[in-house]
């Protein structure tokens, strides 16, 4: 992708991985560092579409470019003849040098999209925070409708938590209103939310499981060797200590939000604006957040002149 680049369009693209521009992350139609996909010419285009394909599943990529193309249905919808609404408004952002053994990031990213990996030494990636939103939740007109990008995510949580009986949901439900946005927004650094909900350990085991199939839901978004080693992390931390917690509605028709949280990660939906459909979700890593905790021990060893 970078060799693809002008001169000009590389230095737009990269910056130090020590940049606070890395952790300057959104998912809000805002104007971004970077290069948009709106500047690139086709075989650009191609590098940076690649790149990302790295990084996500087949499920998650398809996602990725479906999230983009909601983007022509706003522009439709709002009449936008200012630009706002636009599906090459996406940008790639490179953070230090690439290369096979070293630490360095990349982020893509555009309105509900935000898709932030951390190599680090060559040897470990994070793929967190990643962020998917859907605008509408439900395409209701056109020749799209019927499009429901993150049905997945919010069907699972309404089946999860209709599956539970009167006692478990009153352990559950922690709000009878939905949140009006995640809580955690677009926080540099995350740490676990208040301890409300229902544990894993309370669950019956069909409703472990489905438990768990929301969990590889949304980490099955990243390629499948990444989604492994994140679900074999969240597995050594138990398994019974993940809670799920509601707030809302039970259906559709209403405004809902749930979370997810283990000892390592967190994961929030919510589908509170435009009268519950359009939907905001994301997942946390508490120590993986931009590789936060294992590149503080990387410098820590390569100033103290340790072998990293």
């Amino acid at each position: 992708f970078l060799g693809s680049l002008s001169p000009d369009l590389k230095k737009q693209a990269t910056y130090t991985l020590t940049d606070a521009e890395r952790e300057n992350w959104n998912f809000v139609p805002i104007a971004r560092q970077g290069v948009p996909l709106k500047q690139m010419n086709e075989a650009q285009k191609k590098h940076a579409l690649s790149l990302l394909k790295t990084g996500l599943s087949q499920k998650g990529l398809m996602r990725a470019e479906t999230i983009m193309s909601l983007e022509g249905i706003l522009k439709e919808l709002e009449k936008d003849t200012k630009g706002r609404r636009d599906p090459i408004q996406y940008f790639v952002t490179i953070f230090g040098e690439p290369g096979a053994a070293q630490s360095w990031g990349w982020r893509f990213e555009g309105h509900h999209l935000s898709l932030n990996f951390t190599l680090v030494d060559g040897k470990h990636v994070f793929f967190a925070p990643s962020f998917m939103g859907s605008n509408p939740a439900e395409v209701r007109t056109g020749p799209r409708k019927g499009l429901r990008v993150l049905a997945e995510e919010e069907d699972l949580g309404l089946a999860l938590i209709n599956s539970l009986d009167a006692t478990q949901r009153k352990t559950a439900i922690f709000a009878e209103v939905a949140l009006k946005e995640i809580v955690t927004t677009n926080k540099k650094r995350v740490d676990p939310l208040s301890p409300v909900g229902i544990a894993a350990a309370q669950l019956k085991p069909a409703q472990r499981a489905k438990l768990i199939e929301l969990v590889k839901v949304y980490i099955g978004r990243a390629r499948p060797q990444l989604a492994d080693e994140t679900m074999a992390k969240i597995n050594a931390a138990g398994l019974d200590k993940i809670t799920f917690a509601w707030a809302g509605g039970l259906d559709r028709t209403q405004q809902t939000y749930y979370r997810i949280q283990g000892p390592t990660f967190l994961i929030e939906f919510d589908n509170f604006q435009g009268n519950g459909n359009h939907i905001h979700s994301t997942f946390r890593d508490f120590k993986g957040d931009f590789g936060h905790d294992l590149l503080k021990e990387h410098y820590a060893k390569h100033h103290s002149g340790t072998k990293s």
